[in-house]
């Protein structure tokens, strides 16, 4: 029992690199809900843009959430960190994958990832202080 509470404790100590862990995670379980409803919906995959940007937004606020609860005091910063790091990384897997080209919206998305990023991180700071 010992061990299995050891090994499920194991925290992360950076904020931004939690925060990022948290994020991808909250990003996979949208992916996977939006994989069901595709499979199990008359839906097309092009019909599922918009509710992508909705999960991205959600993974990087909690991302920022998490990373503002980490960190001690300025909660934006570490937040905005978290989100421009997401948006950075998902723009350089949809590069490498899809085989797309950067443009300057992928710019403005990744400017947006930090403002929500900033906006959990703030919150996140917060929820510690409760």
């Amino acid at each position: 029992m010992y061990l299995i509470r050891r090994l499920f404790s194991w925290r992360i100590a950076n904020p931004v690199l939690s925060g990022l862990c948290r994020s991808f995670l909250w990003m996979l379980f949208g992916a996977f809900v939006l994989s069901l409803l595709l499979w199990g919906s008359g839906l097309k995959e092009q019909d599922l843009s918009m509710y992508t940007y909705i999960v991205h937004g959600i993974a990087a606020a909690f991302g920022g959430l998490t990373a503002g609860r980490r960190a001690t005091n300025k909660g934006w910063y570490q937040g905005s960190l978290t989100g421009i790091f997401y948006g950075i990384i998902i723009l350089l897997i949809g590069f490498l994958a899809l085989d797309s080209s950067p443009s300057g919206i992928d710019l403005l998305w990744v400017l947006a990832a930090a403002a929500i990023g900033a906006l959990g991180g703030m919150f996140g700071v917060n929820l510690q202080k409760s």
